[in-house]
């Protein structure tokens, strides 16, 4: 997927990172523009799980409004780290972290967080870019964000079928951010072939 020329300067910047770093597995385009609309309705403290090198943080930034707002993202990848904090260093309002998402428990409550789901039919554990690699599931996440706060969970595969079924088996993960009573939400299509879960804490 390439930068287009009606793209927010901070998302074609983005871009452009990643290109240079050879880096391909980023949000999509209908994902960014959630982000964005989502993140112009937050103040206080938002938070991204793998980096990757900055797209999709680009796309939350683009829709900040004012200086309530603060953005802070953690990528595992020291390189990549490196290259999405190349976007955002003449901009205090974005904190990029060159380590594992857990270091980012400490900075919330978080009035929205973006999760890469990865491959929701694997299951909740190791689908982060941002260095998941032990189990974390609703429980851990519901306590990092304040209540009115949204989360939002991308790369899932549309589904019709309750409980959904991906690749033969049920895709626990998305059942769980379905039915989790602390949260209502919904799964929303951004494309044929995508589709994304927007929670917002009760």
């Amino acid at each position: 997927m390439s930068a287009r020329p009606d793209l927010p300067d901070v998302v074609q910047r983005a871009f452009d990172v990643s290109r240079r770093a050879g880096y391909v597995s980023f949000c999509r385009n209908e994902t960014g523009r959630l982000l964005a609309t989502l993140a112009a309705t937050r103040d206080g403290t938002m938070a991204e799980f793998g980096t990757g090198c900055g797209v999709g943080t680009a796309w939350l930034r683009s829709g900040v409004r004012g200086e309530k707002a603060h953005i802070v993202t953690a990528e595992l990848d020291p390189d990549l780290a490196r290259a999405a904090a190349e976007i955002f260093v003449d901009d205090p309002l974005v904190e990029v972290v060159a380590a594992d998402w857990s270091t980012l428990l400490d900075k919330g409550p978080f009035s929205l967080l973006f999760l890469d789901a990865g491959q929701a039919d694997a299951g909740w554990s190791g689908g982060w870019s941002g260095g998941a690699t032990a189990e974390v599931d609703v429980d851990v996440v519901a306590d990092l964000v304040e209540d009115g706060g949204v989360v939002v969970l991308d790369d899932f595969v549309p589904c019709e079928s309750w409980p959904p079924v991906v690749g033969g088996r049920v895709d626990v993960l998305r059942e769980r951010w379905l039915t989790d009573e602390r949260f209502t939400a919904v799964e929303v299509m951004v494309a044929s072939d995508a589709s994304t879960i927007i929670a917002t804490k009760r």
